[in-house]
């Protein structure tokens, strides 16, 4: 597997109910940091988006969790959108330390597009696969 380059990152400041009684960070916590992460990294790479019109849905989600994170740390999450097809893309997060570079968590997620008033999914925009493919470097196309 081809190695992933980050391009977005979104530095994540910790919250006091964020850590539980063992003194880390919750597991379910983390979905709310790759939450964060989706949001900017769409806002950065799609500033026209408009999310009550056109939406990204998660239809599928699954994370490895490597380390825990305490407290005490400085941490971000990582985005980038790995690959497109017609309907839906493949977005990895990962969150990390900042200090050290250490990877704590690595979320791999489907996305699809979304058709707000309508109610389903629908093809990918033109102008979002484009923006997509300029923001990470390389033509994220799935080949057919």
């Amino acid at each position: 597997m081809e190695e992933i380059q980050f391009h977005h990152r979104l530095p994540i400041q910790l919250r006091f109910n964020d850590v539980d009684k063992y003194g880390h960070v919750n597991n379910t916590v983390y979905f709310s940091f790759y939450d964060l992460g989706k949001t900017y990294y769409f806002q950065a790479v799609c500033p026209d988006l408009d999310l009550e019109r056109e939406g990204v849905v998660i239809v599928h989600i699954e994370t490895d969790f490597l380390a825990q994170i305490t407290a005490n740390e400085s941490v971000a999450v990582e985005t980038a959108v790995t690959a497109i097809g017609t309907k839906s893309f493949d977005l990895v997060q990962r969150a990390i330390n900042t200090d050290t570079g250490e990877v704590k968590c690595i979320c791999r997620s489907v996305m699809v597009a979304f058709d707000v008033k309508a109610g389903q999914s629908k093809p990918i925009d033109s102008h979002w696969i484009d923006a997509f493919c300029r923001f990470e470097g390389r033509d994220l196309r799935k080949k057919r």
